[in-house]
């Protein structure tokens, strides 16, 4: 059972495709291993500061698109541990090749797969089929004052989100357009 990496058209952004072992009993993914190779790779010397877990009821709910701005930055690796999830990364380094571009991989608890979005890069989702459940690792400790992003129907980026939207948090209809 080991991982692979994808590289996306966004810099530093990879998908991680898990293998899982499955049998009579259910089902076995890995979803960190620091000596496999596309961890090696991807995630590199970072350390894990958090890991969080969030659960989300209804279809077509979107949150984010988020970023949490400090010294280091933060990397997050994130993987659908129930249901399916439409996540999006969205390239906010001014320096880089690819800025204000964003990307999109469906998470799924079917796939085992994950998506790693590196310092700089805004991260948003929405929810696909009811009650999906995310698992977050992060680079970086919260820092509630560094928390930041961006709105989810910024122009500029045109993100094409595939259903309706359903639900919105109040911090999200209120984040600023680029």
């Amino acid at each position: 059972m080991t991982a692979r990496y994808v590289k996306t058209p966004l810099n530093g952004v990879y998908e991680i495709k898990s293998d899982s072992y499955k049998d009579h009993r259910g089902v076995f993914t890995n979803t960190y291993r620091s000596q496999e190779d596309a961890y090696i790779k991807t995630w590199s010397e970072r350390s894990i500061k958090q890991i969080n877990v969030s659960l989300r009821h209804s279809i077509g709910n979107i949150c984010g698109l988020h970023i949490q701005h400090s010294e280091r930055g933060e990397a997050k690796l994130i993987r659908c541990l129930q249901g399916k999830i439409w996540d999006v990364a969205v390239d906010l380094r001014k320096d880089s090749q690819t800025y204000k571009q964003w990307h999109s991989i469906e998470l799924s608890s079917e796939k085992g797969n994950a998506i790693l979005i590196p310092e700089g890069c805004a991260h948003g989702y929405q929810v696909l089929d009811s009650n999906s459940q995310l698992i977050y690792i992060h680079s970086e400790r919260w820092i509630p004052e560094n928390e930041t992003g961006i709105r989810w129907n910024d122009p500029k980026l045109n993100i094409n989100w595939p259903l309706p939207i359903t639900k919105l948090s109040e911090r999200d209809l209120n984040l600023p357009f680029l």
